[in-house]
């Protein structure tokens, strides 16, 4: 299939699905891959691939186990040979044993290791295994979903360890890889991306005490993050923005 590729990681529900509605929406991206862990079409997967046809692909990918990271870029090679847009948002914060720390008395070594297995080492390993097929001589774009809790300038509150750590980590393994692609692959961007507090299982819950005109269902997160990404320059990579443009510090 001729024209521009996005592979989205995490697109069958939340915003990295918010996302697949977006790209769909634009007739430049003629095809769209929805990369979940089992890559069964949910109902909604269903209706947009009914809508949108071949433009719309799945494929396996679960960011918590190299062999499938792998296995998912070796088979979206034989279907394309270049991606344009890859945007993680794979990420853990509670459940599957699971649940933000309020107190260094609850740090627990498993949920660190969980953490960091989701939200640092699964990311890097999908800019590892997909990097070839975003190298080429056009613009391309490998960016992850990371979070503001994750910046130790901007940490004034506490708490969240294994999340804070685990994001931090996520944060300086994709600097290193933009350092390092931005000599080998000139045309490729690399970003963190914060998508603010957002309507997911993700954030349910613990957002609480967040106020109405900081809560953004899953389409304007997309909307706005995809706006950022496409006001990236050369410039921009290595670096880390929110959803509203501006950079966060580390």
């Amino acid at each position: 299939m001729q024209g521009l590729h996005a592979l989205i990681v995490g697109g069958s529900r939340g915003i990295g699905l918010a996302l697949v509605e977006a790209l769909l929406a634009d007739p430049q991206w003629a095809c769209v891959t929805a990369a979940s862990r089992s890559a069964i079409e949910t109902a909604e997967l269903t209706a947009l691939k009914t809508e949108h046809g071949e433009r719309l692909q799945t494929l396996a990918l679960d960011v918590g186990s190299e062999a499938s990271v792998e296995q998912a870029a070796t088979a979206l090679r034989a279907r394309h040979p270049a991606l344009h847009l890859l945007i993680n948002t794979a990420g853990l914060l509670h459940g599957e044993g699971l649940s933000p720390e309020r107190r260094l008395a609850d740090v627990q070594s498993e949920q660190l290791l969980r953490s960091y297995a989701i939200n640092a080492v699964g990311p890097i390993l999908v800019a590892r295994h997909f990097q070839p097929l975003l190298s080429h001589d056009a613009r391309a774009v490998l960016a992850t979903l990371s979070a503001r809790v994750g910046s130790i300038g901007d940490n004034r509150l506490g708490g969240w360890y294994a999340y804070r750590a685990a994001k931090a980590a996520q944060n300086q393994l994709m600097h290193t890889a933009a350092i390092e692609l931005a000599r080998r692959s000139p045309k490729l961007i690399c970003v963190s991306l914060h998508p603010g507090t957002v309507e997911t299982g993700l954030s349910a819950p613990f957002r609480g005490n967040v106020s109405a005109d900081k809560l953004f269902p899953p389409a304007f997160a997309a909307e706005r993050l995809l706006a950022v990404i496409a006001g990236l320059s050369r410039e921009s990579s290595g670096r880390f923005y929110a959803w509203d443009g501006r950079e966060v510090p580390w």
